[in-house]
């Protein structure tokens, strides 16, 4: 299979060549796509010399920070005009280790549309997490999975493998959110259009290097827009077994 993995950076510069090299280690062969949105610390000028060094590495320079969703929008269109079979997303600071990847490639050569590296399957896990943070992460994809009814139990986790079919599929350029509510948003979309999403098990560590692009106005996104696709659905469902009654 022909893989691209795509990384949307900001302030990476200490993770950017380390991260490239770990996964050529893993998957010599494999495409990687730099998006980095005009990072002050120097990643854009690392993520180039990387581009220059290695074969199949590119590099996408954007004006400045416009948000994770943006970044993987901008990232996918340009991989899906090419010819890969599987796209990859991954953050780069270490919290999803590479070697992960085969086991999600495997999944997909067994008929899975797209694989979430999960931190709440059986194996799974956070490292380094202070209590509050596990709470708030496993109370939100419990709410998220029982009111969009997906059926997965880490609708934000980022490290991730889609059929580049599938995600053609489901039109990502015409996602809204920005956010963390865009990876919920993409899962959202494959399970309506019954795409098949497995979940294999990851260890989820906290990054050693650079600071977490987490905030509370991200979290609230989510949770908005979370109850709003729930809301909307169920709304919408009523109506229509009314229009059948």
């Amino acid at each position: 299979m022909r893989v691209c993995v795509v990384l949307p950076t900001y302030n990476e510069s200490e993770n950017l060549r380390p991260m490239v090299m770990r996964l050529r280690e893993v998957l010599p062969e494999i495409g990687i796509l730099i998006v980095d949105d005009n990072s002050p610390d120097g990643t854009g000028r690392i993520a180039d010399e990387l581009s220059r060094e290695l074969v199949g590495v590119e590099v996408i320079h954007r004006p400045g920070k416009q948000g994770l969703g943006n970044a993987y929008r901008h990232g996918f269109a340009h991989v899906l005009a090419g010819e890969h079979d599987v796209i990859v997303t991954m953050d780069v600071d270490f919290s999803h280790d590479p070697v992960v990847i085969p086991a999600m490639l495997a999944a997909i050569e067994s008929g899975a549309d797209a694989v979430v590296g999960s931190r709440y399957v059986r194996g799974g896990a956070t490292v380094n997490w202070p209590l509050h943070r596990r709470v708030l992460s496993r109370w939100g994809n419990l709410y998220t999975g029982a009111l969009l009814g997906v059926g997965i139990r880490d609708c934000t986790s980022g490290f991730r493998a889609y059929r580049a079919s599938a995600l053609s599929a489901i039109a990502p350029d015409t996602t809204r959110a920005d956010g963390y509510a865009f990876l919920t948003e993409l899962v959202l979309r494959l399970s309506r259009l019954k795409f098949v999403v497995v979940e294999v098990p990851i260890l989820f560590k906290e990054r050693e290097h650079g600071t977490s692009k987490m905030s509370g106005r991200i979290i609230a996104e989510s949770m908005l827009l979370v109850t709003r696709w729930g809301l909307t659905h169920r709304v919408r469902r009523l109506g229509a077994l009314i229009r059948r009654g």
